[in-house]
């Protein structure tokens, strides 16, 4: 699928999110990357094989700790 160079990842690798964008539609919330991943606004992503990945959030702020 993907013709950059070098290769975009997979849809079966793990940092697949780093794939180009071929599509951005941030007004529906969703984007189509090179290697077939539809990536969703809420993180959740559906795999061109019709595998669904929950949405992954980092956590919120409140639970993020700061240097005093």
């Amino acid at each position: 699928m993907c013709q950059h160079q070098p290769l975009c990842p997979t849809a079966e690798s793990a940092d697949r999110e780093s794939a180009r964008l071929v599509a951005h539609h941030p007004e529906q919330g969703w984007s189509l990357l090179c290697n077939g991943v539809l990536l969703f606004e809420d993180t959740g992503e559906l795999l061109p094989d019709g595998q669904i990945i929950a949405p992954h959030r980092p956590m919120g702020t409140e639970h993020v700790m700061t240097a005093a």
